[in-house]
């Protein structure tokens, strides 16, 4: 047994056995929450606090989260009389059950994992997912091992990882900025119609390359089974701290994914087109932020302070497990 300690949202050191958890549902995945029931009666029997949220509007394709705020229902032991154990409640998760989650359970897909994360940016709540998807490579649990996998979670036997996330600011022409973070991925592509982007990457200061391609993928190791995947980048184990820059279709035949130490900075500058044509083109963050820039805007993309902590129950290494899931998608 792992008896782990972690830093919480005051930084004070405590031991990391669960007492409130989480549950956080995509209703797409989960029809009538057949498993997010399962999950809190296990839970609940064991005399755990158990808040639900269930996202109601899915994934989109390629593990991109499209998550709106959901429904909420907090249940406590012997706390309320039910008639099913399930009633819903407020929209959204209060900020006092963010504060008061050791750790959340997702129920889903990649897509719902990375929109979980997205909502405990701030609090640090350890995340371990649930596969209701295809492949699932950032979920840890499978429904046919869902109540033993459950009991070795609330006995403390699992390891936590840190996984690194990726910092982008925007500086617009007319001076002003907007930033925003992402745990898998940050993506330039074309809006609108159909046509080759023109960019300019910079490293550390110094010019790298311009590109002409549907555009390009920054994308850190737990991103590197995503959209980098389809792209034709590497694969990288998801605990490694690295950037990785993958173009999107590149109109070229020599370039191809670059990786670089996860202290670079990373610039990409939206020029003119050929023609001299003013540029519009969008900066997606996780596949649910999406930011329009235009020729003269950069963005500058660096490590973030912040991690992101995941539980792990399973204690192969990431070869066998892509091995595995490699295996389920032929």
């Amino acid at each position: 047994m792992f008896r782990l300690r972690f830093r919480d949202r005051g930084k004070r050191m405590r031991e990391a056995f669960f007492q409130n958890f989480l549950i956080y549902t995509n209703r797409h995945k989960d029809l009538n929450l057949t498993t997010t029931k399962r999950v809190s009666d296990f839970l609940r029997l064991k005399g755990k606090r158990v808040t639900v949220m269930a996202d109601g509007e899915g994934e989109s394709n390629g593990g991109e989260s499209r998550g709106g705020q959901g429904e909420r229902a907090d249940y406590r032991s012997g706390s309320r009389e039910e008639t099913d154990g399930y009633e819903s409640g407020s929209q959204g998760v209060s900020g006092e059950a963010l504060e008061e989650a050791d750790c959340m359970i997702v129920l889903g897909g990649d897509g719902t994992v990375l929109q979980a994360a997205r909502l405990t940016k701030r609090q640090h709540i350890p995340i371990i997912g649930v596969n209701l998807g295809t492949l699932g490579y950032m979920t840890e649990i499978e429904t046919s091992a869902l109540e033993e996998s459950l009991e070795r979670l609330i006995s403390g036997d699992y390891l936590q990882e840190s996984r690194m996330m990726l910092n982008g600011r925007i500086t617009f022409l007319d001076g002003s900025v907007r930033e925003d973070w992402a745990l898998n991925d940050i993506v330039i592509s074309r809006s609108g119609s159909l046509q080759i982007i023109k960019f300019n990457i910079f490293v550390n200061g110094q010019f790298l390359n311009d590109y002409s391609a549907d555009g390009v993928i920054v994308t850190t190791p737990t991103g590197s089974t995503g959209y980098n995947l389809s792209a034709g980048g590497p694969l990288v184990e998801p605990g490694a701290q690295l950037i990785m820059l993958t173009p999107i279709c590149p109109h070229s035949l020599n370039q191809r994914s670059i990786i670089l130490s996860c202290e670079d900075v990373i610039e990409i500058e939206i020029p003119r087109c050929r023609e001299g044509r003013v540029q519009t083109v969008e900066a997606s963050f996780d596949g649910s932020h999406v930011m329009p820039l235009r020729t003269g805007d950069r963005l500058r993309i660096v490590r973030s302070e912040e991690t992101t902590e995941f539980l792990k129950l399973n204690q192969v290494s990431f070869l066998e497990v892509l091995h595995r899931k490699m295996r389920t998608s032929s």
